[in-house]
């Protein structure tokens, strides 16, 4: 009778021992009730693998949890622009470009993007400057002169910063400012995922005003003579012909 007695105790406090086993590393310890913290179904977007779901293997589930890509030619709801306004709906930044990422496709957004549908603000200067700072001033400089911390500081660069204080950038159009801001140049990449459609074109403002102080030139507010690019319609400077449409004859034959 006493083996019984002991052999009971035994078990029991085994059982206990066992049911109360802490966790530890990659051990979760024995639950009493899994699934109250643990979900067993699929959960889209999200990574919840357990070994008790019914979603089959890791890498099978992994698959299902895994955010997709947008159907294409998706735009988000609310962009900036007209169709939002009409909507009712709040613009929150998000605007479709229609340039891809390539040389041809850049120079396609110069000749065609010329007007900064912003217009030049006190408020947006301030803002852009802000924005400049944060992320472009450090590889191009505060002056905007290519004399970024990084460029003087950070060792040599393989391609220096764009120094946006020569002719060549004082000549080209917004599009050339706005495609660099999408996919990049060079050593730079894109900071489409980190301004939005507005913010962007506040930098491009604040760049525009940099380049008239040095040429000692108005660019604010109250008076522009500096550009004209700003106004919409503007086609300063002339648009390029593209090379791919045939041009009217000078001289007709018939």
């Amino acid at each position: 009778m006493k083996n019984y007695l002991y052999l009971s105790l035994m078990v029991a406090g085994l059982s206990l021992i066992l049911a109360c086993s802490p966790a530890g590393g990659n051990r979760t310890g024995h639950e009493f009730m899994p699934d109250m913290v643990h979900p067993v179904g699929y959960e889209a977007n999200f990574y919840s693998y357990y070994y008790f779901n019914r979603w089959g293997t890791k890498e099978e589930y992994k698959k299902f949890a895994t955010p997709r890509l947008p159907v294409k030619g998706t735009i988000a709801r609310g962009y900036a622009g007209m169709a939002a306004s009409a909507a009712g709906i709040t613009p929150n930044g998000s605007v479709p470009y229609y340039y891809g990422d390539t040389e041809d496709e850049r120079a396609r957004a110069a000749r065609e993007i010329i007007a900064n549908p912003f217009p030049i603000t006190e408020k947006g200067l301030a803002r852009g400057k802000q924005l400049y700072d944060i992320n472009c001033g450090i590889c191009h400089g505060e002056k905007a002169d290519g004399g970024g911390y990084l460029a003087r500081e950070g060792g040599k660069y393989p391609v220096a910063p764009a120094n946006f204080k020569l002719d060549t950038f004082y000549n080209s159009t917004n599009g050339r400012f706005y495609h660099a801001i999408m996919y990049g140049k060079n050593m730079m990449g894109s900071y489409a995922d980190k301004l939005s459609y507005e913010e962007r074109w506040q930098v491009i403002h604040y760049i525009r005003s940099l380049q008239a102080k040095e040429k000692k030139l108005a660019y604010d507010e109250q008076v522009n003579t500096f550009t004209t690019a700003d106004i919409p319609g503007s086609k300063w400077p002339p648009a390029e012909p593209q090379p791919s449409m045939p041009q009217p004859e000078t001289n007709p034959k018939h």
